[in-house]
C-alpha cells in the first residue's frame, strides 16, 4: 500500500478496480472518480452475477463522480444502479486519426465482405448477424460474411452455420489482434454491429476511419455521435439489417455518403478532447489538478 500519496484523484475503470480504488480513496482522503465502460447488465443481460453487480453498485455509490461513455450507458446507471443524475457525466470515447487504407479490390475475387468484429457473446448479437446473413445470401451470391472474434456462443454459431451448409459463405477468423484487425476493416465493404446492449462501440469508429459503411443497432452509445454517419436499426430486425446491407452493397453513392458523413463526424472525437472532459470531472469532484483549455474542456 502507498504510504505517501503523490496523486490528487483516484480514477477507477470498471468493477475489477473498484474495491482497491475505494480503499485508496478512503485511506488518503482523495476524491474517487469511477469510469464505467460497461456494466454487468450490458455483459450478461438479465442473468447478472450479483457479486459483480454489488461491487459495481458500491463503487458508484462511493464515487464523487461517475463517468459514463455515453448517454445510453448513463441511463443504465440511473435505472439499474440508482446513481443520482447529478453525479454522472458523459465522456464519449475518442479515436486517433489514421490515414484511409483500403485493400486492393483485385484481392477480393469479386466478392463483397460483410464484417462482424467482436466477442461472439449474447451481448454482441451474433445470432442476429447470422439471420441477416441468411437473408442477404438468398438475394446476393457474391457476398461473404466474416465473423471476427470468439466467445462462448462461437461453437454453437459455427455448428448452426455448418448445419445450414453455409460454411463457404460465413467465415470465422477467431480473435484478431493489431494489424489483423486493421486488415479486416480494410477488406470489408460493410460493418455490422447488431449489439443487444453496447455502452459505446469503438469498433464502429474504427470501421468509419477505414472507409467502411456502418450499420448499428439502436442500443449503442456510439450512435449518439454518429447521427448521419451510420444506419441505425433495431438489433432484432434481421429483415431490415439484411435489406440495408443489400442497399449499401448495391448503391455506391449511398455507401460513399455514409463514409463521408461518418468521417466528418469522427473528426472531433479525439482522445485529447475526452481527456480535457475528464480533467473537468476531476475538478468538480474536488481534485486539485491543472486544467487545460481547448475544445472539449467544458463540464458537459
Amino acid at each position: 500500500m502507498i504510504d505517501e500519496p503523490s496523486f490528487d484523484v483516484v480514477h477507477a475503470h470498471d468493477w475489477v478496480t473498484f474495491p482497491a480504488a475505494i480503499a485508496l480513496s478512503v485511506k488518503f482522503s482523495k476524491p474517487l472518480v469511477v469510469h464505467v465502460h460497461a456494466t454487468e447488465f450490458d455483459r450478461s443481460g438479465q442473468h447478472v452475477n450479483h457479486k459483480v453487480y454489488e461491487i459495481e453498485r458500491r463503487g458508484m455509490e462511493a464515487a464523487s463522480a461517475v463517468i459514463a461513455v455515453s448517454q445510453y450507458a448513463a441511463e443504465v446507471l440511473v435505472e439499474r444502479y440508482r446513481v443520482p443524475r447529478h453525479k454522472i457525466r458523459v465522456v464519449h470515447n475518442g479515436i486517433r486519426p489514421k490515414p484511409l487504407s483500403r485493400c486492393d479490390p483485385a484481392e477480393s475475387d469479386g466478392e463483397r465482405i460483410v464484417l462482424f468484429l467482436g466477442r461472439i457473446t449474447g451481448q454482441k448479437g451474433p445470432y442476429h448477424f447470422l439471420e441477416a446473413a441468411e437473408r442477404v445470401l438468398s438475394k446476393l451470391q457474391n457476398v461473404k460474411f466474416v465473423m471476427a472474434g470468439w466467445g462462448d456462443l462461437a461453437p454453437a454459431i459455427i455448428e448452426q452455420v455448418a448445419s445450414k451448409r453455409l460454411g463457404s459463405k460465413i467465415l470465422f477468423t477467431g480473435f484478431l489482434h493489431g494489424e489483423q484487425v486493421a486488415r479486416a476493416f480494410q477488406a470489408a465493404d460493410v460493418y455490422v454491429m447488431p449489439s443487444v446492449s453496447e455502452p459505446f462501440g469503438l469498433t464502429a469508429l474504427e470501421a468509419i476511419q477505414q472507409g467502411v459503411p456502418v450499420i448499428l443497432s439502436k442500443t449503442t452509445g456510439v450512435g449518439e455521435v454518429l447521427r448521419r454517419g451510420a444506419v441505425k436499426i433495431d438489433f432484432w430486425d434481421a429483415d431490415k439489417i439484411a435489406e440495408t446491407i443489400v442497399n449499401i452493397l448495391s448503391d455506391p453513392a449511398l455507401a460513399e455518403k455514409l463514409i463521408s458523413d461518418g468521417r466528418e463526424e469522427i473528426r472531433l472525437l479525439t482522445w485529447e478532447a475526452a481527456a480535457r472532459k475528464c480533467l473537468a470531472v476531476y475538478h468538480r469532484a474536488g481534485a486539485m489538478v491543472p486544467m487545460t483549455s481547448g475544445p472539449g474542456s467544458g463540464w458537459s
